[in-house]
């Protein structure tokens, strides 16, 4: 099997069981949370993304690997690994909070999606030995991380509670 095959299949594999894994296990558990603790639950995951910065770490990823790709992935997860942390930081402070949620998962799911565009235009199936121990972090973290991306939209935007309702509930002390 070619090394494009073997990328795309174990990325498709990837979001496939961890979509069955969420479906089953995280999702209802989520929903059933209040929104602050689903919000942080997520930001917890999210604020480990400064990991991140492995894919511009000499030794760990090849130096083959095209360079704007590397540096896009790595910066585009510490930005949103810092603002998930500032999320988790300022959770009592909700006029500060909601807008670093809604920062963290726009800034995170738009690397996410940059990224799988670079990596297309630049070959990275092809290219995908070149990431070395990072391989991981792209078949296995990063379609959990898009996954609950979409869940917190959700949580934000179902049954009309979105941001500025937050916002204005937490105003008056609700």
């Amino acid at each position: 099997m070619s090394p494009q095959i073997i990328f795309n299949l174990h990325l498709v594999l990837g979001y496939v069981a961890w979509m069955l894994c969420t479906n089953v296990y995280i999702f209802p558990k989520l929903k059933a949370m209040s929104r602050i603790d689903a919000h942080r639950a997520i930001a917890t995951l999210h604020s480990f993304r400064f990991f991140g910065l492995v894919f511009i770490l000499p030794g760990i990823v090849s130096q083959n690997l095209p360079s704007g790709l590397a540096h896009s992935l790595a910066y585009g997860d510490l930005a949103t690994g810092l603002l998930a942390i500032l999320a988790l930081i300022t959770v009592r402070k909700r006029l500060l909070f909601w807008p670093l949620v809604v920062g963290f998962n726009l800034v995170g799911v738009i690397d996410l999606i940059a990224g799988y565009y670079l990596g297309v235009n630049l070959g990275l199936p092809a290219l995908s030995g070149e990431l070395g121990a990072a391989y991981a972090i792209v078949i296995i973290y990063v379609p959990l991380l898009m996954i609950t991306h979409f869940i917190a939209f959700y949580l934000l935007l179902r049954s009309g509670q979105g941001v500025s309702r937050a916002l204005d509930h937490d105003a008056i002390g609700g």
